[in-house]
């Protein structure tokens, strides 16, 4: 969850949403993140809303501490039931992410996700997702979310090189990764994801399929792979600036990508969307495809984001004031914008193309249309499909998809 806050118009103390909202709410699924915004320490690439207990000293107080934190966002969660009313509608999908949501104890991710269940209720197959830092977690600890609740976890892995690991200013040791997966098994988790990260300065194509080997040993049924992107501000940018470290390109980017296709796919996991690939349907993430497909999920936390019904907004974004606003009966809303019909229809060729289904051509404007015939020609659309009326990336198309998504949104 990046740190930055667009610009928007004010959130109502009550947190109320306009009517519209939430017409047709019960034809659409509805999920829940929960942002625990606290890290031991910052690793040197990230620029999302997260705290160390040094960042946050002097400026919270006890409403910034991580020791009541779970009481502060349960508290957001009775705030969602009384925006929405009485939506019918069960949960479909938690997903806890951070920051280090494994930093809190167990029981209080398990009191987090129970606060949801009793609010709104739990579908009978609901995902339940927590991310995992290697380090931040043991048999006993993954028992008690598995005994809780929770049904899927994410490793952050990133490499299982150590100058890699040294260069993201990762804590865990390489080889833990792995072992969690073991362990997460072991405790009964049904799908188990780890995330990678490619084009760290100094990784070589051997480093990469080094990493994407002990992944696949550990028999995860989901891997996440991200290229590295270098955020203003952050510790791994003063250094690259400064000329400690050398900074990759797209083409490097462009052949881990190729790398990791092909491995990914020789071991029996199949891309979904252009960084994340499953081993079967029920293993991808349903959490992130609610956000892919334009769906509603209530972001609670610091920060967080959310989505009801073509409603945007975002909470404030430091954990003092956060729980201050709760604690007053206000909501936490920093900024909400209400998305127009045109909005909608361009957010959905952005997130849809990126889905091995892809979006429908009927989305595209007559530009657009015709982009996507161009694309067709040069090799980045699939030409079957296209005939079939959706736009889907080939692998050339998903090595450029930026590229071909500002040409289908015109």
């Amino acid at each position: 969850m990046p740190s930055a806050l667009p610009d928007g118009e004010p959130v109502p103390d009550d947190g109320a949403l306009p009517a519209h909202a939430l017409a047709g709410a019960a034809e659409r699924p509805l999920g829940f993140y929960l942002h625990v915004p606290y890290c031991a320490t910052r690793c040197g690439y990230c620029d999302f809303n997260t705290y160390t207990a040094t960042e946050l000293r002097g400026t919270g107080g006890v409403l910034a501490s991580r020791d009541n934190y779970a009481d502060t966002l349960v508290d957001e969660v009775r705030l969602a039931r009384k925006v929405l009313g009485d939506d019918p509608r069960e949960v479909r999908t938690v997903f806890v992410g951070g920051g280090t949501p494994t930093l809190l104890d167990a029981a209080d991710l398990v009191r987090m996700l129970h606060a949801v269940r009793d609010e709104f209720g739990l579908a009978a197959d609901a995902e339940i997702t927590t991310e995992a830092n290697p380090d931040s977690v043991d048999p006993a600890y993954l028992a008690a979310l598995r005994e809780g609740g929770f049904n899927r976890i994410s490793f952050g892995m990133q490499s299982a090189r150590p100058h890699v690991l040294r260069i993201l200013d990762r804590t865990h040791t390489p080889g833990r990764p792995e072992a969690c997966v073991a362990e997460a098994r072991a405790a009964g988790f049904d799908h188990v994801n780890l995330d990678l990260i490619y084009g760290t300065p100094g990784e070589s194509d051997d480093d990469w399929r080094a990493s994407l080997d002990a992944a696949l040993g550990a028999g995860p049924d989901h891997v996440s792979a991200y290229a590295l992107i270098v955020e203003d501000g952050t510790r791994l940018a003063s250094r690259i600036r400064r000329g400690e470290v050398p900074m990759t390109d797209d083409d490097v980017h462009a052949d881990r990508y190729l790398i990791a296709e092909e491995m990914l796919g020789a071991a029996g996991l199949h891309w979904y969307e252009v960084s994340n690939w499953a081993a079967a349907p029920d293993a991808r993430c349903l959490h992130n495809e609610l956000y892919w497909r334009g769906a509603d999920w209530w972001g609670a936390g610091p920060g967080a984001h959310s989505h009801v019904g073509g409603v945007r907004w975002w909470n404030v974004k430091h954990p003092g004031a956060y729980a201050a606003a709760l604690a007053a009966g206000r909501s936490p809303g920093a900024g909400r914008e209400l998305l127009t019909d045109e909005d909608r229809r361009v957010e959905r060729v952005l997130l849809e193309l990126r889905l091995v289904e892809g979006a429908p051509l009927d989305l595209l404007r007559p530009d657009g249309l015709a982009a996507s015939r161009r694309a067709v020609a040069g090799g980045l659309l699939d030409p079957v499909r296209h005939e079939q009326g959706s736009a889907v990336l080939t692998l050339r198309g998903r090595l450029l998809a930026d590229a071909v998504v500002r040409d289908l949104v015109d």
